[in-house]
């Protein structure tokens, strides 16, 4: 997948759905920003990674992002946060593609930074789309391409990242195996590691759907209620709601 393009794409697919929007409503799933504070968060994410990016910084410096410091913009327009989201994304891909996703840039979890960065913000964006037009009440769709490596990224690089910050966590090592099945993917995560594989293996708890809907539950934009549950209920809730990133 070209994660440069997709962040630019998911970028346009979002602006024109804020055309004379109320950028002001509370984000169901950041309730403490409204959606003018959540586009200034995904704009400033786009911005924080093409600057380092464009710095050769070896590590990943989070002290000139501005991504969390958000509490003071209001009252703007889509009209002046459209292209600033635009402008942003197109940074960031630029920056992505002129060097190598291999380069010692950024490095973060042990990755290389431009490789890591690249699909970290490919479905950051993707997820921050979602949370702008569930605050609109508006209908979301992504490609089956897309959603799936949104889930594979999830489970190969973010899950074991959760379970190093944050310490509800801890509770969850050994209490069994999750499978999660899609129409296009499968992974169980045996929390033992925790690991996750692809495909089915021994498990405990069986969650079935969309993949859509498995990265909105991933995410915990949506429970478990209308995905299909066979077995320990109670582990599949209890795993979600710990693994919040």
């Amino acid at each position: 997948m070209d994660y440069p393009a997709c962040v630019v794409s998911q970028t346009a697919l979002l602006v024109p759905a804020l055309d004379r929007a109320d950028l002001s409503v509370q984000v169901p799933a950041t309730p403490d920003w409204t959606l003018n504070q959540l586009l200034r968060h995904l704009g400033h994410a786009h911005r924080w990674v093409a600057e380092m990016i464009e710095r050769r910084v070896p590590k990943t410096d989070r002290s000139f992002s501005k991504a969390h410091s958000v509490s003071g913009y209001a009252n703007e327009t889509a009209a002046e946060l459209g292209p600033w989201l635009l402008e942003g994304a197109t940074l960031l891909s630029d920056a992505l593609s002129s060097v190598d996703p291999d380069a010692p840039i950024a490095l973060m979890l042990g990755l290389p930074g431009p490789r890591f960065w690249s699909r970290r913000m490919a479905h950051e964006t993707v997820v921050h789309r979602y949370d702008a037009l569930d605050a609109l009440g508006l209908p979301f769709s992504v490609s089956d391409e897309i959603a799936r490596d949104t889930v594979a990224e999830w489970m190969e690089t973010l899950l074991p990242f959760i379970f190093t910050i944050r310490p509800e966590t801890a509770e969850l090592r050994g209490a069994g195996a999750l499978y999660f099945e899609t129409p296009v993917c499968s992974w169980t995560v045996d929390l033992s590691g925790p690991v996750a594989s692809e495909g089915e293996r021994e498990w405990d708890v069986a969650v079935r759907g969309s993949v859509t809907d498995l990265v909105l539950a991933l995410y915990q934009r949506r429970g478990v209620e209308g995905l299909e549950v066979t077995g320990d209920v109670g582990l599949a809730e209890k795993f979600l709601a710990s693994v919040r990133f």
